[in-house]
């Protein structure tokens, strides 16, 4: 397959790194320093999983250059998506699949009205990849999973092949028959994760062991669980122990990436994990306390700086 990667950072740098390293046709869709980096002595992965560098490699800041491919992995911040679907459109053929591996539970929709609702793939990367330096992807914990599946539901000859070309790379994948529930999952999971990390400053283990902030959390899973359940998603009320079962699973010093963002005075995806959530528990009728909070005490932060 041709392959462009849309947003060549922590997730995007991993996913495309893995699958050029198994010889697969992929452009990485780049600018800046890190293009400059990856022309110049290749994108470099180092990983729990075994480090890799995959010079040279392939790599754009002009989609129109690259032309139509088989398969676009869209894994830009949720605040540049619309920039990045309009500078994707050279890189759509009518049959070519977009697959979204950004979080929150907004992009296939955003992405289907913008591209055409035909080209979007749904995905959930379950991955903590960050962008080291330029040219170096650097993925530090020992999981790295990625679930995509067709809207429907339907298998297709287009995801079956991305799923050989990460059987062939060595990529723990899932193809699955419900990528929105799937969505969804991560989302009960990573919005109350990534708003308290952020609001308090801390990694989750003092979080989780602290009986007020432990509370407070498990709220924040409760009130994404409602309003997963109103929007009619096939969750069960069993998800927000399911839920704390796997953040009691975690290592003690995970912080997630809005917390690094946060420090580094870069943008934050806060209105579309938290902040999305008070917007459809409103129209929902469902209630988000925790959530209106850290939305609120994070606010000022949302566009970066000091």
């Amino acid at each position: 397959m041709r392959i462009a990667i849309m947003g060549s950072g922590g997730v995007g740098g991993y996913v495309g790194g893995r699958l050029a390293a198994a010889s697969e046709d992929v452009t990485f869709i780049a600018r800046g320093a890190h293009l400059e980096a990856i022309r110049a002595h290749g994108l470099a992965l180092e990983s729990t999983l075994g480090d890799v560098t995959i010079a040279p490699a392939q790599a754009s800041d002009d989609p129109a250059a690259v032309g139509p491919v088989d398969l676009v992995i869209f894994t830009v911040k949720l605040y540049d998506t619309e920039a990045a679907a309009e500078a994707t459109r050279p890189l759509l053929g009518p049959a070519t699949g977009v697959v979204t591996f950004q979080n929150g539970v907004d992009s296939t929709e955003v992405l289907g009205g913008l591209l055409g609702i035909e080209h979007v793939i749904g995905g959930v990367a379950q991955i903590g990849a960050v962008l080291a330096r330029p040219g170096v992807i650097r993925h530090s914990s020992p999981f790295a999973r990625f679930l995509f599946g067709e809207l429907d539901g339907t298998r297709s000859a287009r995801v079956d092949a991305l799923g050989a070309a990460c059987t062939a790379a060595g990529i723990d994948h899932e193809v699955s028959a419900d990528i929105s529930l799937a969505i969804w999952r991560k989302m009960i999971f990573l919005a109350p994760m990534s708003g308290m990390t952020a609001l308090l400053r801390r990694p989750i283990g003092p979080i989780r062991a602290d009986p007020d902030t432990r509370a407070m959390l498990e709220r924040a899973i409760d009130e994404a669980v409602q309003v997963a359940l109103a929007a009619k998603v096939r969750v069960t009320d069993a998800a927000v122990e399911e839920t704390m079962g796997w953040i009691d699973g975690v290592a003690p010093g995970m912080r997630s990436s809005m917390l690094e963002d946060l420090e580094q005075g870069r943008r934050l995806e806060l209105p579309w994990l938290s902040g999305a959530l008070v917007r459809l528990g409103r129209a929902l009728g469902v209630p988000t306390p925790t959530h209106a909070f850290i939305t609120t005490a994070l606010k000022p932060y949302v566009a970066g700086g000091a």
